[in-house]
Protein backbone atom coordinates (compact mmCIF):
# COMPACT_ATOMS: atom_id res chain seq x y z
CA UNK A 1 0.00 0.00 0.00
CA UNK A 2 1.21 3.59 -0.66
CA UNK A 3 -0.29 7.00 1.43
CA UNK A 4 -1.34 9.76 -1.40
CA UNK A 5 -3.16 12.66 -1.16
CA UNK A 6 -6.31 12.60 -3.40
CA UNK A 7 -8.92 14.67 -2.28
CA UNK A 8 -8.22 18.52 -2.00
CA UNK A 9 -9.75 20.50 1.09
CA UNK A 10 -12.31 22.25 -1.09
CA UNK A 11 -13.14 18.59 -2.53
CA UNK A 12 -13.88 17.38 0.77
CA UNK A 13 -15.93 20.40 1.72
CA UNK A 14 -18.13 20.69 -1.35
CA UNK A 15 -18.70 16.66 -0.70
CA UNK A 16 -20.10 16.66 2.64
CA UNK A 17 -22.12 19.70 2.56
CA UNK A 18 -23.72 18.55 -0.40
CA UNK A 19 -24.12 14.95 0.94
CA UNK A 20 -25.74 16.55 4.17
CA UNK A 21 -27.90 19.30 1.92
CA UNK A 22 -29.07 16.42 -0.85
CA UNK A 23 -30.26 14.11 2.39
CA UNK A 24 -31.97 16.86 3.89
CA UNK A 25 -34.02 17.65 0.50
CA UNK A 26 -34.75 13.91 0.57
CA UNK A 27 -36.17 13.67 4.08
CA UNK A 28 -37.86 17.17 3.54
CA UNK A 29 -38.88 16.19 0.09
CA UNK A 30 -40.76 13.24 0.75
CA UNK A 31 -42.70 14.24 4.06
CA UNK A 32 -43.85 17.17 1.38
CA UNK A 33 -45.08 14.50 -0.83
CA UNK A 34 -46.90 12.47 2.29
CA UNK A 35 -44.70 9.86 2.70
CA UNK A 36 -44.40 10.16 6.50
CA UNK A 37 -45.03 13.26 8.96
CA UNK A 38 -42.17 14.45 11.29
CA UNK A 39 -41.42 18.37 10.76
CA UNK A 40 -44.71 19.27 9.53
CA UNK A 41 -45.61 20.31 5.98
CA UNK A 42 -45.03 24.05 6.12
CA UNK A 43 -41.26 23.50 7.57
CA UNK A 44 -40.44 20.97 5.47
CA UNK A 45 -41.70 23.39 2.37
CA UNK A 46 -39.32 25.70 4.07
CA UNK A 47 -36.58 23.54 4.46
CA UNK A 48 -36.73 22.09 1.09
CA UNK A 49 -36.72 25.10 -0.72
CA UNK A 50 -33.80 26.39 1.40
CA UNK A 51 -31.80 23.34 0.71
CA UNK A 52 -32.35 23.32 -2.67
CA UNK A 53 -31.00 27.14 -3.29
CA UNK A 54 -28.17 26.71 -0.92
CA UNK A 55 -27.43 23.17 -3.21
CA UNK A 56 -27.59 25.81 -6.49
CA UNK A 57 -25.81 27.92 -5.13
CA UNK A 58 -22.46 25.96 -4.01
CA UNK A 59 -22.71 24.03 -7.76
CA UNK A 60 -22.40 27.10 -9.37
CA UNK A 61 -19.14 27.94 -7.26
CA UNK A 62 -18.28 24.23 -7.74
CA UNK A 63 -18.32 24.03 -11.71
CA UNK A 64 -15.94 27.75 -11.79
CA UNK A 65 -13.71 25.20 -8.88
CA UNK A 66 -13.50 22.63 -11.43
CA UNK A 67 -13.08 24.58 -14.25
CA UNK A 68 -10.51 26.85 -12.96
CA UNK A 69 -7.95 24.25 -11.44
CA UNK A 70 -9.06 21.42 -14.21
CA UNK A 71 -10.71 19.20 -11.95
CA UNK A 72 -13.12 18.69 -13.93
CA UNK A 73 -10.92 16.41 -16.63
CA UNK A 74 -11.62 13.91 -13.60
CA UNK A 75 -15.28 13.22 -14.58
CA UNK A 76 -14.01 12.73 -18.13
CA UNK A 77 -16.24 8.95 -19.12
CA UNK A 78 -13.58 6.54 -20.13
CA UNK A 79 -14.50 2.76 -21.77
CA UNK A 80 -10.86 1.54 -20.56
CA UNK A 81 -11.41 -0.91 -17.97
CA UNK A 82 -15.08 -0.22 -17.57
CA UNK A 83 -15.80 -4.03 -18.30
CA UNK A 84 -13.47 -5.12 -15.64
CA UNK A 85 -14.80 -3.28 -12.80
CA UNK A 86 -18.32 -4.44 -13.24
CA UNK A 87 -16.89 -7.82 -13.10
CA UNK A 88 -15.04 -6.69 -10.16
CA UNK A 89 -17.90 -5.16 -8.43
CA UNK A 90 -20.38 -8.26 -9.54
CA UNK A 91 -18.30 -10.72 -8.70
CA UNK A 92 -14.51 -10.41 -7.97
CA UNK A 93 -14.54 -8.06 -5.01
CA UNK A 94 -16.39 -11.42 -3.24
CA UNK A 95 -14.03 -13.59 -3.58
CA UNK A 96 -10.49 -11.27 -2.50
CA UNK A 97 -9.41 -10.75 -6.39
CA UNK A 98 -7.50 -7.32 -6.88
CA UNK A 99 -8.53 -4.00 -7.62
CA UNK A 100 -8.53 -3.69 -11.37
CA UNK A 101 -8.08 0.12 -11.17
CA UNK A 102 -5.76 1.92 -9.78
CA UNK A 103 -6.51 5.52 -7.77
CA UNK A 104 -4.04 8.39 -8.43
CA UNK A 105 -4.09 12.02 -7.98
CA UNK A 106 -4.92 12.51 -11.00
CA UNK A 107 -6.67 9.76 -12.03
CA UNK A 108 -9.04 9.25 -8.44
CA UNK A 109 -12.66 7.80 -10.05
CA UNK A 110 -12.52 4.81 -11.70
CA UNK A 111 -14.68 4.25 -14.91
CA UNK A 112 -17.76 3.19 -13.46
CA UNK A 113 -17.67 5.95 -10.71
CA UNK A 114 -17.44 8.61 -13.76
CA UNK A 115 -20.05 6.64 -15.53
CA UNK A 116 -22.29 7.24 -12.82
CA UNK A 117 -21.61 10.91 -12.20
CA UNK A 118 -22.37 11.09 -16.02
CA UNK A 119 -25.90 9.65 -15.64
CA UNK A 120 -26.71 11.85 -12.43
CA UNK A 121 -25.37 15.00 -13.99
CA UNK A 122 -27.03 14.49 -17.40
CA UNK A 123 -29.98 12.56 -16.15
CA UNK A 124 -30.62 12.51 -12.79
CA UNK A 125 -30.18 16.47 -11.89
CA UNK A 126 -32.29 17.47 -14.78
CA UNK A 127 -34.99 15.75 -14.00
CA UNK A 128 -34.88 16.90 -9.95
CA UNK A 129 -33.55 20.60 -10.90
CA UNK A 130 -36.41 21.02 -13.87
CA UNK A 131 -39.63 19.61 -12.40
CA UNK A 132 -38.63 21.46 -8.96
CA UNK A 133 -37.80 24.86 -10.67
CA UNK A 134 -41.45 24.60 -12.37
CA UNK A 135 -43.20 23.58 -8.84
CA UNK A 136 -42.01 25.97 -6.97
CA UNK A 137 -42.82 28.55 -9.65
CA UNK A 138 -46.32 27.30 -10.54
CA UNK A 139 -47.59 30.52 -9.93
CA UNK A 140 -45.99 32.24 -13.02
CA UNK A 141 -47.26 29.13 -15.24
CA UNK A 142 -50.27 31.19 -16.37
CA UNK A 143 -48.40 34.19 -17.61
CA UNK A 144 -46.29 31.58 -19.79
CA UNK A 145 -48.66 29.78 -20.80
CA UNK A 146 -47.18 26.26 -19.47
CA UNK A 147 -50.35 25.66 -17.68
CA UNK A 148 -51.58 24.53 -21.27
CA UNK A 149 -49.35 21.49 -21.66
CA UNK A 150 -48.43 20.97 -18.27
CA UNK A 151 -50.36 19.83 -14.61
CA UNK A 152 -49.04 20.07 -11.41
CA UNK A 153 -49.36 16.48 -10.58
CA UNK A 154 -47.14 15.26 -13.93
CA UNK A 155 -44.31 17.78 -12.56
CA UNK A 156 -44.85 16.37 -8.99
CA UNK A 157 -44.99 12.58 -10.10
CA UNK A 158 -41.49 13.38 -12.28
CA UNK A 159 -40.19 15.19 -9.57
CA UNK A 160 -40.77 12.20 -6.97
CA UNK A 161 -39.21 9.69 -9.40
CA UNK A 162 -36.27 11.75 -9.50
CA UNK A 163 -35.89 11.88 -5.69
CA UNK A 164 -36.40 8.47 -5.98
CA UNK A 165 -33.69 7.74 -8.09
CA UNK A 166 -31.15 10.23 -6.30
CA UNK A 167 -32.31 7.99 -3.46
CA UNK A 168 -30.61 4.95 -5.19
CA UNK A 169 -27.79 6.71 -6.22
CA UNK A 170 -27.02 7.52 -2.29
CA UNK A 171 -27.29 3.88 -0.86
CA UNK A 172 -25.39 2.86 -3.80
CA UNK A 173 -22.73 5.54 -2.85
CA UNK A 174 -22.80 5.19 0.91
CA UNK A 175 -22.37 0.95 -0.09
CA UNK A 176 -19.74 1.45 -2.13
CA UNK A 177 -17.71 3.57 0.11
CA UNK A 178 -17.68 0.23 2.18
CA UNK A 179 -15.15 -1.55 -0.55
CA UNK A 180 -11.91 -0.30 -0.13
CA UNK A 181 -9.08 -2.22 2.27
CA UNK A 182 -11.03 -1.09 5.38
CA UNK A 183 -14.83 -0.77 5.60
CA UNK A 184 -14.07 2.58 6.50
CA UNK A 185 -10.86 3.44 4.20
CA UNK A 186 -12.86 5.95 1.90
CA UNK A 187 -14.92 7.79 4.38
CA UNK A 188 -11.52 8.51 6.06
CA UNK A 189 -9.95 9.40 2.58
CA UNK A 190 -13.06 12.00 2.22
CA UNK A 191 -12.25 13.46 5.97
CA UNK A 192 -8.85 13.66 5.76
CA UNK A 193 -7.51 13.69 1.88
CA UNK A 194 -5.54 11.30 1.86
CA UNK A 195 -6.22 7.46 0.91
CA UNK A 196 -4.29 4.32 1.22
CA UNK A 197 -3.93 2.40 -2.55
CA UNK A 198 -2.29 -0.47 -3.94
CA UNK A 199 0.40 0.11 -5.08
CA UNK A 200 0.78 -1.00 -9.32
CA UNK A 201 4.07 -2.91 -9.64
CA UNK A 202 3.61 -2.63 -12.68
CA UNK A 203 4.50 0.92 -13.28
CA UNK A 204 7.64 0.52 -11.29
CA UNK A 205 10.66 0.60 -13.05
CA UNK A 206 12.89 -2.31 -13.54
CA UNK A 207 16.40 -2.44 -12.34
CA UNK A 208 18.72 -2.39 -15.33
CA UNK A 209 21.97 -4.69 -14.77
Amino acid sequence: MTRIYVFKRYERFWHWSQAVLVILMLVTGFEIHGSYHSLGFERAVRLHTLSAWTLLALWAFTIFWQFTTGEWRQYIPTASKLVAMARYYMFGIFVGAPHPYHKTALKKHNPLQRLAYLVLLALVSPIIWGSGLLYLFYAYWGGLGLDRWLSLEQVATVHTAGAFMMLVFVIAHVYLTTTGHTVFAHIKAMITGWDEVEEDLRATPEKTH
